[in-house]
């Protein structure tokens, strides 16, 4: 766990044992909050395994559900929460579930969940996931990195060997790839993806096949009256690096497949990893522009009644796999106190 993570969980241990998220509560004018969700997965991580911060058990999913219900928080669907933020009184504290990108696990482990509780939730569908030609990038560097005792790194015709046999190596290899594909444009992450998956006989349209649903089975999602089916582009490139052309093609034909499958036009939309690096003000005003009622980041902090005017810049709170003790589902949801976080740890 990276230093950061270690500050943020002592931070959550002190906020616990000082009652603190029960006073946000009472105080904060803060009406809600939207959790963001990838994967419900029952066994717990491998002892490397980055990717883990995207990951939750169900009994964990399960005992936010109850403990939310517990602490009188009402778990709500996007335009309900909306519905709320527009009242003149703050009403009954609420949470937001949504699931980014549609994985096989959310209808193994996490719908029976969701209807025992009759929790609604959004999921957001990347297409081309759905089609089986996604590209789960940060998954496959994992994957590789993890049972490599040394990988090759090629950078400006270059090839540099670095050994991955401890766990140490291993994260440093995958923080160093990882950052660097984040950093790139997006025509040359890809090139450097295929050449490393290449290099090691990895096959990234098995892996999504794998992982993701097919839309036979995201039917599920789509019939079942607690979901809400929202877009998150065709490929869940970061839209922030793409021509504006290719930005709103990305968006909109998402929408636009969404629909042809199902019958259903989505109108609200989540940024792919929703970051600054990732989006910002061009994107939040193309989403706008497109008639999306909602658009979600990844940046932290509670719900307000000031967001109804930045409806496509929302933001959510992690329900983050390196913290499910269960006595941070009441720091989780204290959205004032999540905002106050936020800004603290970026």
């Amino acid at each position: 766990m990276s230093l950061k993570y270690a500050a943020i969980r002592a931070s959550f241990e002190l906020l616990w044992l000082t009652g603190m998220p029960r006073l946000f509560r009472l105080l904060s004018r803060s009406r809600g909050v939207i959790f963001t969700l990838h994967r419900v997965l029952p066994a717990p991580p491998a002892d490397f395994a980055p990717n883990a911060i995207l990951q939750v058990q169900p009994d964990f999913l399960d005992y936010c559900l109850e403990r939310l219900g517990e602490l009188d928080i009402d778990s709500v669907s996007l335009d309900e929460a909306l519905q709320r933020l527009a009242s003149s009184r703050k009403g009954r504290p609420f949470v937001v579930l949504t699931f980014d990108d549609a994985y096989r696990d959310n209808l193994q482990h996490a719908l029976p969940i969701l209807r025992a509780h009759e929790a609604p939730f959004t999921l957001y569908v990347p297409t081309a996931f759905v089609d089986g030609v996604g590209q789960l990038w940060w998954q496959a560097i994992e994957d590789i990195i993890a049972r490599q005792e040394a990988v090759a790194f090629s950078e400006a015709g270059e090839t540099e060997y670095v050994e991955t046999r401890t766990l140490a190596q291993k994260q440093e290899a995958f923080d160093r790839l990882y950052w660097r594909m984040r950093k790139l444009p997006e025509p040359e992450r890809l090139a450097l993806l295929n050449d490393f998956t290449t290099a090691y006989g990895y096959d990234l349209h098995r892996q999504c096949r794998e992982l993701i649903m097919d839309w036979q089975e995201l039917r599920q999602f789509a019939g079942d009256p607690l979901c809400t089916i929202g877009a998150h582009t065709v490929h869940h490139y970061e839209l922030a690096k793409l021509p504006l052309e290719q930005a709103r093609n990305e968006m909109i034909q998402s929408v636009d497949i969404i629909e042809a499958q199902f019958g259903i036009r989505p109108k609200h939309f989540s940024y792919p990893l929703g970051g600054p690096l990732s989006c910002g003000p061009r994107e939040f005003e193309l989403a706008a522009e497109l008639g999306f009622r909602t658009a979600v980041t990844t940046r932290p902090g509670g719900l307000y009644p000031h967001h109804l005017d930045k409806l496509c810049q929302l933001p959510r709170v992690s329900l983050n796999g390196y913290f499910q003790a269960r006595r941070y589902v009441d720091v989780f949801a204290s959205g004032g106190l999540f905002t106050q976080l936020g800004r603290l740890t970026g």
